[in-house]
C-alpha cells in the first residue's frame, strides 16, 4: 500500500491525504493495518447494518459465484432475484409489490423519477415530469438525483446543469421554517407542498420525494406526527405520486422495516439501498405500487426497460436474500427497538455541553446538532460548512470511534451535525463506549471554540 498521496493511483476522498488502510472488520469493529481498533459508530455511511465479517454472507456470495454470477435480465431471470423481490415485497407496506433492482441509491431515486414520468406518459399526461423535493435533503449524486436533492454544498458546482425541480422546506421543528411552534403551527410546512403545486401547476408535477427521516444533510430530522398524512392527502388531491426515499432508513434502521410506516402512510414508491445488502454487495432498488404496475403493464408495449447492466443479477439476489435471513434469524430489528431508547438516553447526557443543541432521530438513526449557544440556538459561523462537526469527528476518530459529520443543517451553509447510526448487533456496553468517546471529543472541541 502506497502511503504517499502523490504515489497512489487511487483517487481518494481527500486528495491531499490518505486515510488509514483497513485490514479487516469484525462485528461493530474495524481494524487498520497498524492494528488500531475502531468502533464503527455509523455503520459506514449508514450501510453495514449487520456488522462486519459475517461469514454466512461470504459463503452465500461464494456459492452463487460458483453457479452463475451474472445474467442480463432481458435474457434470464434467476431464483435469487425472484426470491429477493418476494421477500422485499412481503416487507413493504400493503399494495407495494413490484420490485426493480439497481446498484446504488442515486440510481434508485433517479429511476423512481423516471418511473413516475413513464406512469403519466402511459396515461397521456405527457407534461407531468417535474419532481417536487425539499431543501436540505439528499437523494444522490447523479445529475438527476442531485437535481432532486436540496443539499446546497453538493449542488453548488453543478447548478447550471441540474433540472429545475421545485423544492419546499424540510419539517424541522427545532428550526421551524415558518418561525412557528408545534402544534400551534398547524403543520404549515406540509402545506407548502400544496402552495408549490398550485404555483407550478399540477399538470407539470409527477411526484413528491422525501426522506422519512432526513439523514446526511440535516442530521436525522424527523417530522411531527401529522406531517406525512397531510402530504399523502395533498398528493392524492392533485394526482401526484409519493416517493419515500428509504435509502438510509430502510431495512430496519428506525425500528420498522421501512421508516414511512411510523406515520401509517403508504407511498406509491419506496427507494431502498444501503441496508438491503448491508454493504456486502452493491444493491439498491425501487418498490412500486400495484397501481403503477397496472398502468405500466397496460402501456403501449408492456415493457419496463431501464437499461442497467447490473440490475437484478443472481449475485445481488443471493447476497440480499442472505442478509434478510440473517437479520431475521438474529432478530436484529428487534434489537434496534430494544436498545434505541437506551442509545437515545445515553446520548441525552451530552446536553451538559453548551454546544449540543438538539439530539434527535428514530431508532438507530440519531443526530446531534451543535450550536454556539444552547439557549439561543445560534449556530457556529465557520470558514467551512460543518467545520465544528468535522473537528469533533476527527477527534473521535483519533480515539477509535467513527462518526458521520455534516454541515448546513440550518440553512444549507451554516450548521454542524453528526449522525450516530451503529450496526444493529451493538450491545449496551458498546453504546457506553461510543458515548464516552463522544463526550470526551465534544469536551475538547468545546474548550477550543468557546
Amino acid at each position: 500500500m502506497k502511503n504517499d498521496i502523490e504515489q497512489s493511483h487511487f483517487l481518494h476522498y481527500n486528495l491531499k491525504s490518505i486515510a488509514p488502510t483497513v485490514a479487516r472488520g469484525e462485528g461493530i469493529y474495524l481494524y487498520d493495518t497498524s492494528g488500531k481498533k475502531y468502533i464503527d459508530g455509523t455503520s459506514g455511511p449508514v450501510v453495514c447494518n449487520i456488522g462486519h465479517g459475517v461469514k454466512e454472507i461470504g459463503e452465500a456470495y461464494a456459492a452463487q459465484a460458483e453457479k452463475v454470477a451474472y445474467v442480463f435480465r432481458s435474457h434470464f431471470t434467476s431464483l435469487p432475484s425472484e426470491n429477493l423481490a418476494t421477500l422485499i415485497a412481503e416487507m413493504a407496506p400493503k399494495g407495494l409489490e413490484g420490485v426493480f433492482f439497481v446498484s446504488s441509491g442515486s440510481e434508485g431515486t433517479e429511476m423512481a423519477a423516471k418511473i413516475a414520468h413513464q406512469y403519466y406518459l402511459e396515461k397521456n399526461q405527457v407534461r407531468k415530469e417535474l419532481v417536487v423535493s425539499r431543501w436540505l435533503s439528499y437523494h444522490g449524486i447523479t445529475m438527476g438525483a442531485l437535481s432532486m436533492s436540496g443539499h446546497i454544498q453538493r449542488r453548488r458546482n453543478f447548478v447550471n446543469s441540474l433540472l429545475p425541480y421545485p423544492k419546499i422546506p424540510i419539517p424541522n421543528c427545532y428550526r421551524c421554517p415558518e418561525n412557528k411552534k408545534y402544534p400551534t403551527c398547524n403543520i404549515a410546512c406540509a402545506y407548502r407542498l400544496k402552495e408549490t403545486i398550485q404555483m407550478v401547476g399540477e399538470e407539470y408535477i409527477s411526484a413528491f420525494i422525501a426522506e422519512p427521516v432526513v439523514g446526511a444533510s440535516a442530521g436525522a430530522v424527523s417530522p411531527p406526527p401529522e406531517y406525512y398524512k397531510i402530504i399523502r392527502e395533498i398528493c392524492d388531491e392533485f394526482d401526484i405520486l409519493l416517493i419515500a426515499d428509504e435509502v438510509m432508513t430502510g431495512f430496519g434502521r428506525t425500528g420498522l422495516d421501512f421508516a414511512i410506516e411510523h406515520w401509517n402512510v403508504t407511498p406509491d414508491m419506496i427507494v431502498f439501498a444501503k441496508g438491503a445488502s448491508a454493504g456486502y454487495y452493491p444493491l439498491a432498488g425501487i418498490i412500486i405500487s400495484d397501481k403503477i404496475f397496472r398502468v405500466l403493464k397496460g402501456g403501449k408495449k408492456g415493457i419496463f426497460a431501464p437499461g442497467h447492466t447490473y440490475s437484478g443479477t443472481p449475485m445481488a439476489g443471493a447476497v440480499g436474500v442472505k442478509v434478510i435471513e440473517y437479520m431475521r434469524k438474529h432478530r436484529l430489528v428487534e434489537n434496534v427497538n430494544n436498545l434505541s431508547g437506551y442509545l437515545l438516553d445515553q446520548l441525552k447526557t451530552l446536553y451538559k455541553h453548551n454546544i449540543v443543541g438538539e439530539i434527535r432521530g428514530k431508532g438507530f438513526l440519531l443526530g446531534i446538532e451543535f450550536v454556539k449557544d444552547q439557549k439561543t440556538r445560534e449556530p457556529f459561523y465557520s470558514n467551512e460548512c460543518g467545520e465544528i462537526a468535522a473537528l469533533i469527528a476527527k477527534k473521535a476518530f483519533e480515539k477509535g470511534l467513527i462518526l458521520y459529520p455534516g454541515g448546513g443543517c440550518v440553512d444549507g451553509i451554516r450548521g454542524d451535525h453528526i449522525l450516530i447510526a451503529p450496526p444493529f448487533i451493538i450491545k449496551k456496553e458498546e453504546i457506553d463506549k461510543i458515548v464516552s468517546i463522544l463526550n470526551r471529543s465534544i469536551s475538547e472541541v468545546e474548550n477550543e471554540v468557546l
